[in-house]
């Protein structure tokens, strides 16, 4: 089978070691999700295997016509390139015939009586017959159009950034590769797309290979996890679910040869106090073997992040929204809308990609003005705002200075008092890091670093704007803890699903109407429920047909038609015979073969009509000598 082998791979980055010298392989077929916290080289591994970035030492082992195909967390574009053009990208075959094509058909509806340009299209269709790529070509469109991105011809620079990341995965998807390597796909991408995305995965072809925060995704697509933790790899059969289970397993065995070794330590240590004479070769080699045990390490300290910090006492009073109204760019994105937040109260928005799920957090944090109505903010209410992509972090401040400019301490509800530099070892970063200038992190560790800033604040009332993107599964694991036990209230916009499951209780749904709705439950009820109403509507659907009253007989102009109408299918395909001959009769007279052309499309679709009519026809027969 082919494959990639991975041997002794070592990658530093300054003093902190990304890969320890690691060692796998990757089969065709397989599902592997790889996870680990922000900072540990996740998407340095990715891109070392999608030969994008060195190693300092070690091999990738595989055949010399091996493909990758890869997805970057953050694509870079030519704005000046068409959607079609980035995504058919490459010196394969297939893809240079996809480009052809569409550049001869788009420069040919441009100029449609250019005898060369007709001539051009005549060989790039003579190509793609050739290369068999004309299921390719459908393929790209059905992706792109599965996510959201029905704008084929238009420059990438005039796309959003949302749509330009979907333009990046439809690249990675129609590409052809042994190995599709994934770096955060489900990112800006509404819940239907994801969705689309597993069921398009689970049958892709070859092995693949991604890093994703989104635990249903993971449960749902791999058949194997890989784990990166302080330089090492540690691998595990099975899906996200089967991985916690082996992960809680491996890390108490770790716990219990951690005790064994103290037990054996202290009792060792004991008999050399107990002033045994330690003159024998054996004594000596017993005291030598004491100081290596000594020396001996365990890998059982693990770090937390969870953060028990109160927050400022809320009123009774906290938000009443009435007829709020906006527009974006002379589009209304919603109107008339109300809510009344009370304490304790946790609440998701979920709903398609542009719907204006940010805009309506920025009019609730104050960040924005609406068109319409009101919104009466409680005396005591202190916003925390989590923003989705304006984190205002300076690269050349030091890791410390950024939380100590929040807070120097916070307070929990016990009335502990916690500094800083605590608060950020629950959050990961050791006090050797603290030191270590923004600049230095990785993304996710930027958006960790972020995150603790914003809680730093001691707000009693939430707003994140997509928090999970960006967040490793650990994190997100103690923020969801966290937010279980926080006392304010949670408001929160997120395409995560699990996230939404653990965090929430009622949601706000978005949609393309303007007014939007509420729902009382978390989100796979609210995917349930939605569920059961399509269900429902097609059931009512089918029990109208049923009742619909029989037709005795055929219609005196259906039978006047059933009557000729296999003589017109047969005329029709003898005309059609003689107008492809002519075609190729005419060989290379693209005066002559144009109107041909032009006469040949028109016969298809009367004959494809005909056809049509004659099933419906014959069906209809065939319901009256039942009945």
């Amino acid at each position: 089978m082919r494959g990639i082998k991975v041997e002794n791979l070592v990658k530093t980055y300054g003093e902190k070691v990304l890969f320890n010298g690691i060692t796998f392989s990757i089969t065709e077929g397989e599902r592997i999700g790889l996870i680990g916290v922000n900072g540990t080289g996740k998407s340095s591994l990715l891109k070392a295997l999608a030969r994008m970035e060195d190693v300092d030492s070690g091999e990738l082992i595989h055949p010399n016509d091996y493909e990758t195909a890869y997805l970057d967390q953050n694509p870079q574009m030519d704005n000046d390139q068409t959607v079609l053009d980035h995504i058919y990208f490459g010196e394969v075959d297939i893809m240079q015939a996809l480009r052809d094509y569409e550049q001869a058909v788009a420069q040919l509806d441009k100029n449609p009586n250019d005898a060369l340009l007709q001539r051009n299209l005549w060989k790039a269709q003579e190509r793609m017959d050739e290369l068999d790529a004309w299921d390719a070509m459908t393929q790209a469109k059905t992706i792109l159009t599965k996510l959201g991105v029905p704008s084929y011809h238009k420059q990438l620079g005039e796309l959003s950034g949302g749509q330009r990341k979907r333009v990046a995965i439809a690249k990675a998807l129609i590409q052809p590769a042994d190995l599709l390597i994934l770096d955060e796909p489900t990112n800006h991408l509404d819940h239907d797309s994801i969705e689309w995305l597993e069921e398009y995965l689970s049958h892709y072809r070859g092995a693949l290979l991604l890093v994703t925060h989104d635990r249903y995704f993971l449960d749902r697509v791999t058949n194997r996890i890989v784990e990166l933790d302080k330089g090492n790899l540690y691998e595990y059969e099975g899906n996200y679910s089967y991985y916690l289970e082996r992960k809680a397993l491996r890390e108490h065995q770790e716990l219990e040869a951690e005790q064994k070794h103290k037990n054996i330590l202290k009792s060792e240590i004991a008999w050399l106090k107990a002033g045994v004479k330690a003159r024998t070769t054996k004594q000596k080699a017993r005291i030598e073997r004491v100081k290596a045990m000594q020396e001996e390490t365990f890998d059982t300290q693990k770090a937390s992040i969870s953060f028990d910090a109160g927050s400022k006492r809320l009123g009774k009073k906290v938000m009443e929204v009435s007829g709020l109204s906006k527009s974006y760019d002379g589009k209304l994105l919603f109107e008339d809308f109300d809510l009344l937040l009370k304490p304790g109260d946790r609440i998701g928005i979920v709903g398609p990609n542009g719907s204006g799920k940010t805009t309506l957090l920025q009019l609730l944090a104050g960040v924005e003005e609406p068109d319409k109505g009101t919104i009466e903010i409680g005396e005591t209410v202190r916003i925390g705002y989590y923003t989705q992509h304006h984190m205002d972090l300076d690269d050349a401040v030091k890791v410390i200075d950024v939380i100590r400019e929040v807070a120097e301490v916070i307070h929990t509800a016990n009335g502990e008092v916690i500094t800083a530099e605590q608060m950020l070892e629950r959050f990961l970063f050791p006090r050797s890091q603290q030191w270590t200038y923004v600049h230095k992190l990785s993304g996710g560790e930027k958006r960790r670093l972020y995150l603790l800033s914003v809680l730093m604040q001691e707000p009693n009332v939430l707003m994140l704007d997509e928090p999970t993107n960006d967040l490793d599964t650990e994190t997100l694991t103690i923020l969801e803890d966290y937010l279980d036990s926080f006392p304010g209230v949670v408001i929160t916009v997120s395409h995560d699903r699990y996230f939404l499951d653990k965090t929430v209780d009622q949601l706000i749904i978005a949609s393309a109407s303007t007014k939007w709705e509420h729902f009382y439950g978390n989100y796979s009820e609210y995917r349930e429920q939605a569920k059961e109403l399509v269900k429902e509507v097609n059931q009512k659907k089918s029990m109208v047909e049923r009742t619909k009253p029989k037709r005795k007989k055929l219609s005196y102009n259906d039978q006047k038609e059933w009557e000729t109408i296999e003589d017109e299918i047969t005329a029709l395909e003898e005309e059609l015979e003689t107008v492809e001959q002519a075609i190729i009769d005419a060989g290379s007279d693209m005066e002559a073969i144009q109107p041909l052309f032009e006469q040949q499309t028109e016969l298809e679709q009367q004959l494809e009509q005909k056809l049509e009519r004659w099933e419906e026809l014959s069906l209809l027969i065939e319901e009256l000598e039942d009945e």
